[in-house]
């Protein structure tokens, strides 16, 4: 029986030593985002909600920005940037069809990038027209119109849009030194947080519709993606925005605030849930919410926003998660299809947009295990 258990307790040690060297080592963070970006470039996404400047496209180049920048400055290789052009090429580096709707101008941020890199102001001139436009001649919408209603989208009225549209108009903000960018931006991003955030559950709502709605447990429906794309677009602001802008309070106290609250709604299993509370109703895992809360977790961590001690733990124990949905080809599987709140989720569901924090998440990992976890 001794005999038993310590072979079973050395081999408990030897596992966690190799979860430890493996898992959380740099080589096997860039290794499996490698597989996940290769796999998702040779197996582009199809249909009405994936032209290339979608919204579920954009999420996708903002994580593939980032791996590009990573692997440039790594190995030398720029083949990734040089998709991200061909892409932006191809479409002139415009934006999408609709003037004032959120989703349509999310591609913007990336485009944005790329001529902070390039320098090439075709890259720029489109996103710059677009946002110049929406503020010079704002929607005369209001958040409390029927959310069936085109013209309530053209206000920022459900909070994946904080995901978005805000980080745009951060990054103009720097670019130009044009106050009129922070300033539309907390204008539209306040009547937002005010509108959809609960504050005593510390978390938003998807839109409207849910303010009365319930789970099966009788809980509030918050929804796992909903509220990662908050955190998410957040990182993209607080990324934007230096530690001495005068602007910046109001978004870190929030992202603190948040990415607290939801590191304590984190699943057994690693993951957050569709449902956040109400996971024992949807108990798969669900990758789109988990990249994006792991990508802004590490991203707290590596810039000293968020408590590390309590923090890691919860982060690794999350891409740990993370890269157990990945199969060996790369795909990433377990992520909720479009939608607005909590769905039923199987490991053969993948979507662009689930990748896209995937490698968010993964350089955050990168960061974080080269100055925390290699030691």
């Amino acid at each position: 029986m001794k005999k038993k258990l310590f072979s079973f307790v050395a081999l408990s040690i030897m596992s966690v030593c190799s979860w430890g060297q493996g898992l959380f080592s740099a080589s096997e963070v860039k290794s499996v985002m490698k597989r996940v970006a290769d796999w998702q470039i040779a197996n582009p996404a199809k249909g009405a909600e994936h032209d290339d400047l979608s919204w579920t496209h954009a999420t996708l180049y903002m994580g593939m920005i980032d791996w590009a920048e990573l692997t440039e400055k790594e190995d030398g290789d720029n083949s990734y940037y040089n998709w991200l052009r061909s892409i932006g090429k191809r479409n002139a580096w415009q934006v999408g069809r609709y003037m004032y709707h959120a989703d349509f101008i999310a591609v913007g941020q990336v485009f944005i990038d790329m001529y902070h890199k390039y320098g090439d102001r075709n890259m720029l001139l489109p996103t710059m027209a677009r946002t110049e436009f929406v503020i010079n001649h704002p929607s005369a919408s209001t958040l409390k119109l029927d959310y069936r209603n085109m013209v309530t989208l053209e206000r920022w009225s459900w909070c994946d849009a904080l995901f978005m549209a805000p980080p745009v108009y951060a990054k103009m903000y720097m670019l130009t030194n044009d106050r009129k960018y922070v300033d539309f931006m907390n204008q539209e991003y306040k009547a937002t947080y005010n509108y959809l955030f609960d504050k005593e559950k510390q978390l938003f709502y998807r839109d409207h519709r849910y303010f009365g709605k319930k789970e099966a447990n009788g809980e509030r429906v918050f929804w796992g993606r909903g509220n990662g794309w908050v955190l998410g677009g957040l990182c993209e602001i607080l990324q934007a925005l230096p530690r001495n802008n005068m602007h910046r309070e109001f978004y870190q106290d929030l992202f603190v605030r948040l990415s607290n609250r939801m590191a304590s709604l984190q699943g057994e299993d690693g993951y957050w849930h569709a449902s956040l509370l109400d996971p024992k109703s949807y108990p798969s895992p669900e990758t789109s919410a988990t990249g994006f809360i792991v990508y802004a977790l590490a991203y707290g961590v590596n810039e000293g926003l968020l408590d590390k001690e309590q923090m890691i733990p919860v982060i690794k124990k999350g891409w740990e998660a993370l890269v157990k949905a990945v199969e060996k080809d790369g795909k990433l599987g377990y992520v909720q299809p479009i939608g607005a709140d909590p769905k039923k989720v199987t490991r053969e569901m993948t979507e662009v947009y689930g990748v896209g924090a995937f490698l968010l998440a993964g350089n955050q990992m990168y960061k974080l295990v080269s100055t925390h976890l290699s030691k």
